[in-house]
C-alpha cells in the first residue's frame, strides 16, 4: 500500500501505482482531489510528454506544484495516463509510506 499525506491529510492511497523514477504514480481514482488545485505549470519530458502540475492545499497550507499529471502521455508512458504522483523530494511537507 501507498500513501501520500500532507499536513495530516491523505491526499492518495492505494495497493496499485506506479514507481517512475522514484515518484509513487497513484491512479486516478485513488486520489483526494479536494487538495488539488489546477496550476499554470506544464513541463514537457521526452520520453513522457507534458504535464500539468496541481497545488496541493489542505487547511490554508499551499504547496506548491507539488503534483502532476499527463494526460496526454507519449505512448511508452501510457501506463501513467492521468496517474498522479507526488513531488516528495523537492517539496517540504509531503510524506510517501509504502507498506
Amino acid at each position: 500500500m501507498a500513501r501520500a499525506t500532507y499536513k495530516g491529510a491523505v491526499l492518495a492511497e492505494s495497493d496499485e501505482f506506479e514507481l517512475v523514477e522514484g515518484n509513487v504514480y497513484f491512479p486516478p481514482d485513488a486520489v483526494n482531489m479536494r487538495y488539488l488545485r489546477p496550476s499554470d505549470t506544464t513541463c514537457l519530458c521526452p520520453w513522457k510528454g507534458t504535464c500539468s502540475y496541481y497545488h496541493v492545499e489542505v487547511n490554508g497550507a499551499r504547496n506548491e506544484d507539488a503534483a502532476w499529471v499527463y494526460p496526454d502521455p507519449i505512448p511508452e508512458a501510457e501506463r501513467i495516463r492521468n496517474y498522479i504522483p507526488d513531488k516528495r523530494r523537492q517539496f517540504a511537507g509531503i510524506r510517501l509510506a509504502n507498506d
